[in-house]
């Protein structure tokens, strides 16, 4: 069965992927979601977290949220907590590896062969830091640190508030580059990794047929916990996600399709208690979108996968 999966693929990508579409490139570099920030949805955000009792993690910086409702891809609304502050993230980066090799792939320079889908999805699905050190020597840590700054996809910006950094492999092995703002081996800003998420639902991140392939990456979740242990009773739901936990570094990013709205949720946080947070976070942001008075109808085609549900593992 893997074996016809990666043949269809590489079929796939054989005759529809030759080339990066103009129109792709530019979206990707022009996007800006900041001027997506929407008035309502960040109150309503902010009352989520009064809520939760969660106000003075807010205000110590030992949490960071970003939610975007991107139902209309062409009117995303933006709302987010602290969400320029770089935190360690933990496996979450992996995110930003799975970015690099489809980044390469796309221009050629990653052969998309068995053993490299594999080793993506363990990355991914099971979290597999064998994997993500490996995938992460395929693409090379500089060109990784290369394409998250290039002008293109900009989602580390040293003279700014930072963003996705991988400067470190997920073993024993020192870091090869920390990042410049906080000195951390596995950063993130909710803002970025929810902007990448945001690209990657326009489908405009990559070309059309690597912007599936990275989708269907990130499906199937096999950890169940945080934002999956959230939503495991949302009827028809569809998750594409990537968390991260070490110690008291608890992450989680999904863009989820469920009950005709799409959107995307990234919570970074650091307490014994964060795994906990993420649950009744994610619990709470998903209502905010789907909240009765916020009716959506049918989403508009996007070419993302069958209907996957979640399952633990």
């Amino acid at each position: 069965m893997r074996t016809l999966y990666v043949f269809r693929w590489l079929l796939a990508l054989a005759l529809g992927c030759a080339s990066l579409s103009t129109a792709s490139a530019q979206s990707a570099t022009a996007s800006d979601l900041r001027a997506a920030r929407d008035p309502v949805l960040q109150r309503s955000l902010e009352g989520v977290v009064r809520d939760l009792g969660l106000e003075g993690q807010l205000s110590q910086r030992h949490l960071a949220l970003a939610l975007v409702d991107v139902t209309d891809a062409q009117a995303p609304r933006l709302a987010m907590l602290n969400g320029d502050e770089m935190m360690y993230a933990a496996s979450m980066p992996k995110v930003g590896i799975l970015f690099g090799a489809m980044a390469e792939a796309e221009s050629g320079r990653f052969p998309l062969d068995a053993e490299r889908l594999q080793a993506m999805n363990r990355m991914i699905r099971q979290s597999s830091n064998e994997d993500a050190t490996r995938v992460l020597k395929w693409v090379g840590e500089t060109r990784l640190l290369d394409l998250l700054q290039s002008e293109r996809f900009r989602f580390y910006d040293a003279q700014g508030a930072g963003g996705l950094w991988i400067g470190k492999g997920y073993g024993s092995e020192p870091a090869f580059r920390r990042d410049p703002l906080r000195n951390l081996s596995h950063g993130a800003t909710a803002f970025q990794v929810a902007r990448m998420y945001t690209l990657l639902a326009a489908g405009t991140l990559f070309q059309p047929r690597i912007n599936e392939l990275m989708l269907d990456i990130l499906s199937n979740p096999g950890i169940h916990h945080k934002f999956v242990r959230a939503l495991q009773d949302v009827p028809g739901l569809r998750i594409f996600r990537k968390s991260g936990t070490w110690r008291d570094y608890h992450a989680d990013s999904a863009l989820v399709e469920a009950g005709g709205h799409r959107y995307v949720m990234v919570a970074i946080a650091e307490h014994p208690d964060g795994g906990e947070w993420l649950v009744r976070l994610g619990a709470r942001m998903h209502a905010l979108i789907s909240a009765p008075q916020r009716q959506a109808g049918p989403l508009p085609p996007s070419g993302l996968l069958p209907s996957i549900q979640v399952r633990g593992g």
